[in-house]
């Protein structure tokens, strides 16, 4: 439930033009609606500044179905990450409206405002096989109301790629490096900008790379102050941190 709903609501009981039982019944389902298989949390856009988000993975058609329509009906923004072809097929059919991103993975449906940020992310990957998690946390970004610059296929291997866009990247309030092989984008970034830096290893790289688990560790070593590490291939998690960084408060 979003917050202006509740202030609006409250008003209204106020002015006395919404009377104390009826704004009982619109507050019932306000901590979370029980669906059987899940809980939808309709309390975290109060808390935390955004809705839930369906992690699709995992969840049959249906259920992501029903999660999304739980959320779409109290007015709140739907965003739906790792969704596959056929699940977003599913979800287009029941909200028309909603948008479908398909490198990123993601179905979003916007009709609530955003929190006013307070400048742009960044979102820079090494190379083009990371940019499917390039994407999803660029997506994330944007849904949740960061505008988003993006600079892919910047990786050390040609470092004057990342020189070449120095200006716009400085511009940015919030950096989200992503990077596979040995990671080491996220520190080199560490050490030219004076900006917030989330960094995200992914599971591109050959058999040594431990499916990211070589770029997690360098990303975690880096000797650049100011990185910090979500999971691998974790673009929603960079994309929400960026995101209470660059809220306005």
């Amino acid at each position: 439930m979003r917050p202006e709903y509740v202030r609006e609501l409250l008003e209204g009981v106020r002015s006395g033009q919404i009377d104390i039982e009826a704004a009982m019944e619109e507050l019932k389902d306000l901590p979370f609606e029980d669906l059987g298989f899940a809980v939808v949390d309709h309390h975290r856009e109060l808390r935390s500044s955004f809705a839930e988000v369906i992690l699709c993975q995992g969840k049959t058609d249906d259920q992501v179905v029903a999660i999304a329509g739980s959320i779409v009906a109290r007015g709140q923004n739907l965003l739906a990450t790792r969704c596959e072809r056929r699940t977003a097929e599913a979800l287009l059919t029941s909200f028309p409206e909603a948008v479908h991103h398909p490198q990123a993975r993601i179905v979003a449906f916007s009709q609530a405002p955003t929190p006013a940020m307070q400048g742009s992310v960044a979102v820079l990957c090494a190379g083009t096989a990371d940019i499917p998690v390039a994407e999803e946390a660029a997506v994330c970004a944007e849904v949740m109301g960061s505008s988003v610059e993006r600079i892919y296929d910047v990786g050390v291997a040609g470092l004057h790629r990342l020189l070449a866009r120095r200006r716009q990247i400085s511009g940015a309030r919030v950096l989200i490096v992503v990077a596979g092989m040995e990671g080491a984008l996220a520190s080199v970034v560490g050490g030219m900008f004076d900006k917030p830096i989330i960094a995200v290893p992914t599971s591109v790289g050959y058999g040594a790379s431990f499916g990211g688990i070589a770029a997690l560790l360098t990303m975690l070593n880096s000797c650049a102050a100011g990185v910090s590490v979500v999971n691998i291939d974790n673009g929603f998690g960079a994309a929400f941190a960026a995101a209470l960084i660059n809220r306005k408060l």
